[in-house]
């Protein structure tokens, strides 16, 4: 793969993670909405990485050893989808959103949790960064090179 190549995969992943932690910011600033357009609780969302420009597996074994040529491949975000754990059920009577039994339905939202994913999203967005860094000061170096 080219330096330029990498530029793209490394591009990709960024834009990846900045959706990551847009959906993870999300999912904390609703950790107390108790209802939605849809109805009911906030539901957790999360993100599905795929890869982009991936060979199939048949296709890897049948050209097993040889070079793929340059075909850049990154990562998309496939979708975002909804956490189908059910919500937590709280007892506050007064609450508008109470049910006849007077519980409420809360999103099923661990802060620690979100907190970990959007650290976790950040250090992949800082490492994409170094990885783009990296690659610009060499192409910087090889026309140096040449000069």
């Amino acid at each position: 793969m080219n330096l330029f190549g990498v530029m793209q995969v490394s591009g990709s992943a960024l834009g990846a993670e900045r959706i990551r932690s847009e959906v993870t910011a999300a999912n904390l600033a609703n950790a107390e909405s108790t209802h939605t357009e849809e109805g009911g609780p906030y539901r957790r969302k999360q993100v599905v990485f795929a890869s982009q420009n991936a060979p199939s597996f048949q296709n890897t074994l049948a050209g097993a050893g040889e070079s793929h040529g340059s075909q850049p491949r990154g990562v998309v975000v496939r979708d975002v989808v909804s956490d189908p754990a059910p919500p937590i059920m709280r007892y506050e009577p007064s609450h508008p959103d109470a049910n006849e039994a007077g519980y409420v339905a809360y999103p099923n939202i661990n802060p620690v949790a979100e907190m970990t994913d959007l650290l976790s999203a950040v250090r992949s967005y800082q490492m994409n960064v170094a990885a783009v860094s990296a690659s610009k000061q060499m192409i910087a170096q090889s026309i140096d090179i040449l000069r």
